[in-house]
């Protein structure tokens, strides 16, 4: 997977690299699809909810740039396995998801494999969680539509970095946003992201 998938693609930041390597994925789905979790694509994890490709949590992984020291928020955690990666690239994840199955399902699984760096809390992740911030970097898992949700943006720390999917239109585009500035790194499809009602 590493070799083919990531660095085969591009894929260069070597923390990430080992970090996909080292974790487990196959702990991370259902027994169901055990056999295809190092498959290129996403699989079916419960509640309407993915597990994104390995290229794709590999590239959002990179794109925050971490070198260690960091607390990284992330939107959705899902079965638990970005936030695996995360730890193992920045000091402390704060992850956070709406499905309550889920996210008992994470904080077991993260806590069986010992990544005691990982606080897996529920709730409405597009409000971010202000109370653990500010963040270095903030990794969004579901698309939000036209735009990343504003408090998201306003918990970042000075030269922190949002990667967040963004759907505008009929196109889907994984951006990376730092001081004010979108950079859009790749085509993508993620689950929808639930936001509240304006």
């Amino acid at each position: 997977m590493v070799e083919r998938q990531l660095r085969g693609r591009g894929i260069s930041d070597e923390r990430v690299l080992e970090a996909m390597a080292g974790v487990p994925r196959e702990r991370f789905v259902p027994d169901g699809v055990r056999r295809r979790a190092y498959a290129d694509g996403a699989l079916a994890i419960g509640e309407g909810q993915t597990i994104s490709q390995p290229y794709i949590v590999a590239t959002m992984a990179a794109a925050l740039e971490l070198r260690g020291h960091e607390r990284v928020l992330e939107v959705g955690t899902g079965s638990g396995y970005g936030a695996a990666v995360l730890s193992r690239c920045c000091r402390e994840v704060v992850s956070v998801e709406r499905h309550a199955a889920l996210a008992a399902r994470a904080r077991i699984t993260l806590t069986e494999l010992g990544y005691a760096n990982v606080a897996v809390l529920e709730g409405d992740g597009t409000s971010g969680m202000a109370e653990h911030g500010p963040y270095d970097g903030i990794q969004v898992t579901a698309a939000a539509r036209d735009r990343p949700p504003p408090a998201l943006l306003a918990q970042l720390g000075d030269g922190g970095v949002l990667v967040c999917p963004v759907r505008r239109g009929e196109h889907e585009h994984l951006l990376r946003i730092r001081g004010g500035v979108e950079e859009p790194l790749t085509s993508c499809r993620f689950v929808p992201l639930v936001e509240p009602p304006e």
